[in-house]
């Protein structure tokens, strides 16, 4: 069982180490949520409000595995956050929004052409600002259609275009091939911007979990290879701080959708070797911040990764950087993008939007 005292003690080592102990071939961690009533107990320290309950209990019945049992084919077909919102919507007679088109492209990644999906608000005239989109999944998990209630969201609020991106996955790929993706996409999207009928003077980067870190991560390589910076990045509670004994890491280690284990075997998969653990480009909290873009980080109360965002938006504030840390209590890990179902997903989402038009001078 994952205690606080062993997370504590386990914290001044690498969070490889960290991994090995938390994998199958030990102790079985704690996991919660595997049946609807066991999903009601998410945390420790927080409760989620009704909404956000109604799409983990969805979650649960719909028969998952605790991933960080798994081997990472077996992950990829567990079902989803997103398989728990359509559900619900289903049940409550809700359709998909339509007003956004999507077109499926590719772009060049630095390991050969990955998958990319342009969304366009309905009726949009004139160059629009453009949204380079990185979705989250611990750099293993996940894909595009998994992480389409984010970027369909902005598009629509923010009258921008957004294009969300693919990138090479762990362990198959291990670090840093999607951060170095995720790099080549941003060049990429400024160059053909006008052909999607953009504005490539106005641009800006958002990404959750995974894709919150290669957001911040592209800021810094457009700073430091002399691209045009970003008007704004926006980091829905990002991966920041390799320190597996955060606060938010011991008292919320049993939530659900995301667990500290499940922290710990993605970084087990990913990382090359242990070293990488401290790497700036994962550890942003140790990285060279200063003159990035203004940022805002959004964080959901119950969340392993909450104090990764707060010690974030700390190192930024120090580094002189404007930033703006926004707390959204009663919901969990991969909230952003449920606004069809989650009251407080569509006001992060309309937040975020905002936090975008501003940057644009809408």
């Amino acid at each position: 069982m994952i205690t606080k005292h062993s997370l504590i003690a386990l914290g001044a080592v690498s969070t490889l180490a960290l991994a090995v102990a938390c994998s199958p071939k030990s102790e079985p961690a704690k996991t919660t949520g595997d049946t609807p009533a066991a999903a009601s107990q998410t945390t420790e320290a927080g409760k989620a409000d009704a909404d956000m309950q109604a799409v983990l209990d969805k979650l649960a019945s719909l028969g998952g595995k605790p991933i960080e049992t798994l081997s990472p084919e077996e992950a990829r077909k567990q079902p989803t956050p997103t398989d728990a919102v359509k559900a619900v919507m289903a049940d409550k007679g809700l359709a998909a929004d339509a007003t956004v088109s999507t077109k499926d492209i590719t772009y060049p990644g630095a390991g050969g052409a990955q998958k990319a999906r342009v969304y366009t608000p309905a009726g949009a005239t004139g160059p629009l600002p453009v949204v380079l989109y990185i979705h989250g999944g611990g750099w293993m998990i996940a894909d595009l259609d998994v992480y389409d209630g984010g970027p369909r969201a902005l598009a629509k609020a923010a009258n921008a275009i957004v294009v969300s991106i693919e990138y090479r996955h762990a362990p198959e790929a291990k670090f840093p091939a999607a951060h170095d993706d995720a790099n080549a996409a941003y060049p990429w999207l400024l160059a053909n911007a006008a052909k999607w009928g953009g504005d490539p003077t106005k641009v800006a980067v958002v990404g959750e979990s995974a894709g919150g870190n290669m957001a911040v991560n592209v800021a810094i390589a457009a700073r430091d290879k002399g691209w045009m910076a970003p008007k704004a990045v926006i980091a829905v509670y990002p991966v920041a701080d390799s320190n597996m004994a955060t606060s938010s890491k011991v008292a919320k280690a049993t939530a659900k959708p995301l667990n500290t284990p499940m922290l710990a075997w993605f970084f087990t998969h990913t990382l090359g070797n242990p070293a990488q653990a401290t790497d700036p480009r994962l550890n942003l909290v140790g990285a060279d911040l200063k003159n990035l873009p203004p940022t805002t980080i959004i964080l959901a109360e119950i969340d392993p990764l909450h104090d990764d965002g707060v010690n974030l938006g700390d190192k930024l504030k120090a580094a002189g950087v404007p930033v703006e840390v926004k707390e959204y209590a009663g919901v969990t890990h991969e909230f952003f993008g449920m606004g069809p179902v989650v009251a407080k997903a569509k006001d992060a989402e309309d937040f975020a939007a905002g936090k975008l038009k501003t940057a644009f001078g809408q």
